[in-house]
C-alpha cells in the first residue's frame, strides 16, 4: 500500500478549524481508495510567533522538507505586524522549497451564487497560473531616510527568463491537455522591461506548441474580460503580483473566498508541494463554525491528484462540489449547516 507523507499547518484563525474538516475527508478518503497518509502537525503562525518569537525555525523548514506534501489551513493573527508571517513562513516555504508554480482554478459550480448576473458554469471554468517565486515578492529594495520627510521607498520586480519560461512551458502543457488556449497577463505597454521579456519568451516557447493558442491581454484588460467574458479565458499565465490580484477577483466570480482552492508547486517533486485555501485567517469569526471548508476540502484534492492519487481526488471534488447547492450562503452565519456539518457530509459521500 502506498503512504504519502503529509506535514499539516493548521494555523491560526479559521484555519485550524477548515483544516480539521479536510483531514477528517483525507481520513475517509484513504479508506475508500486504499492508500495510506502519514500525518504530522506543525505548530506554525501567529500563535506560535506571539508565544516564541518563531516564525519558521530552520529545524522546522527541514522536517518540512521531509513530506510529499504540505497541508496549510491559514495563518496570521491582528497582533502580527504586516509581513511578519506572510515573508518569514508563507514565502521562504514558497522560495526554500522552489514552489515555483501557484495554481488556482476558477470554476463556477451549479448552485453557487456569483455576483455576475447570467453568468453560469458553462462560462466560468479556468485555471490561472501565477509564477510564484520572483517578481515583486522578492522583496528586492529598501528604505532611504526612513520617518523623514525625505523618505524613500524602492521596491523592485524581479523576472528572469528562467522563472518566466518554466512557469510558461508548465502553463502550456496544461493548455494542451485542455481547450488549447493560453492567454499570457501582463502589461506590456507600460512595464516594458519585464513585459517584453515575458511576451518575448511566450513567443518562442509557443514555437514547441503548435497546438495551443496564445492570446495576449493587459492586466487591466483582463480584469474587465473576468467579470465581462469569463469564457474569454481558459488557462492564464501571469506574473506573480498580477497573479495574486487577479485570482482573488476570479474567487469573488466563482462564489467568495470559502471557494478558492490553490496550490504552490513544485511540479518536478523535489521537495513538497503546498496546498491551501485563499481565504485567510478570518479571525473576527473563528470558533463560530461559520467558516466554509469546501476551499480547504478541494485544496485537499489537488494535494491528492499532484500525489498521484488522481481517482481519490476527483472523489473528493465530486463530494465537496454535491454539498454546495444544499449551502444556503458560502460563508457566514447564514450557510445553513455549520463548518463541522459540512465536512462531515462531504467525508461520508466520498466514494459513496
Amino acid at each position: 500500500m502506498t503512504t504519502h507523507k503529509v506535514a499539516v499547518i493548521g494555523g491560526d484563525g479559521v484555519g485550524p478549524e477548515v483544516t480539521e474538516q479536510a483531514l477528517g475527508v483525507l481520513t475517509a478518503t484513504t479508506e475508500a481508495f486504499g492508500f495510506g497518509v502519514e500525518l504530522t502537525d506543525f505548530d506554525l503562525g501567529g500563535d506560535r510567533y506571539l508565544r516564541t518569537g518563531d516564525v519558521l525555525p530552520d529545524e522546522d523548514l527541514v522536517a518540512l522538507a521531509d513530506h510529499d506534501a504540505i497541508l496549510l489551513g491559514a495563518v496570521g493573527t491582528p497582533e502580527v505586524p504586516p509581513g511578519v508571517l506572510e515573508r518569514g513562513l508563507l514565502l521562504r516555504i514558497r522560495f526554500e522549497f522552489d514552489q515555483y508554480i501557484n495554481l488556482r482554478p476558477v470554476k463556477l459550480y451549479d448552485g453557487v451564487p456569483t455576483p455576475i448576473a447570467g453568468l453560469i458554469p458553462e462560462q466560468c471554468d479556468m485555471i490561472i497560473i501565477r509564477e510564484n517565486t520572483e517578481g515583486m515578492y522578492v522583496g528586492a529594495g529598501g528604505i532611504l531616510r526612513r520617518g523623514t520627510a525625505q523618505e524613500t521607498a524602492v521596491q523592485e520586480s524581479i523576472n528572469t527568463r528562467f522563472g518566466a519560461e518554466r512557469a510558461l512551458r508548465f502553463s502550456f502543457e496544461l493548455a494542451r491537455g485542455r481547450d488549447g488556449r493560453l492567454t499570457l497577463c501582463h502589461k506590456t505597454n507600460v512595464l516594458n522591461h519585464a513585459g517584453d521579456l515575458w511576451m518575448r519568451t511566450a513567443q518562442e516557447v509557443a514555437a514547441d506548441f503548435a497546438d495551443v493558442t496564445l492570446d495576449y491581454v493587459h492586466v487591466d484588460a483582463a480584469c474587465l474580460y473576468l467579470v465581462d467574458s469569463p469564457d474569454r479565458f481558459d488557462v492564464v499565465v501571469t506574473d506573480n503580483l498580477f497573479g495574486d490580484i487577479i485570482t482573488d477577483l476570479g474567487a469573488a466570480i466563482q462564489g467568495g473566498m470559502g471557494m478558492a482552492a490553490s496550490g504552490n508547486i513544485d511540479p518536478e517533486k523535489r521537495r513538497p508541494s503546498m496546498f491551501e485555501p485563499v481565504h485567510g485567517s478570518a479571525p473576527d469569526i473563528a470558533g463560530n463554525g461559520w467558516a466554509n471548508p469546501v476551499a480547504a476540502i478541494l485544496s485537499l484534492a489537488m494535494c491528492l491528484d499532484h500525489l498521484g492519487e488522481a481517482d481519490a481526488a476527483q472523489a473528493v471534488t465530486s463530494a465537496a462540489v454535491s454539498v454546495l447547492p444544499e449551502l444556503k450562503t458560502m460563508g457566514g452565519p447564514d450557510m445553513g449547516m455549520s463548518t463541522a456539518q459540512i465536512g462531515d457530509l462531504i467525508a461520508s459521500r466520498v466514494g459513496g
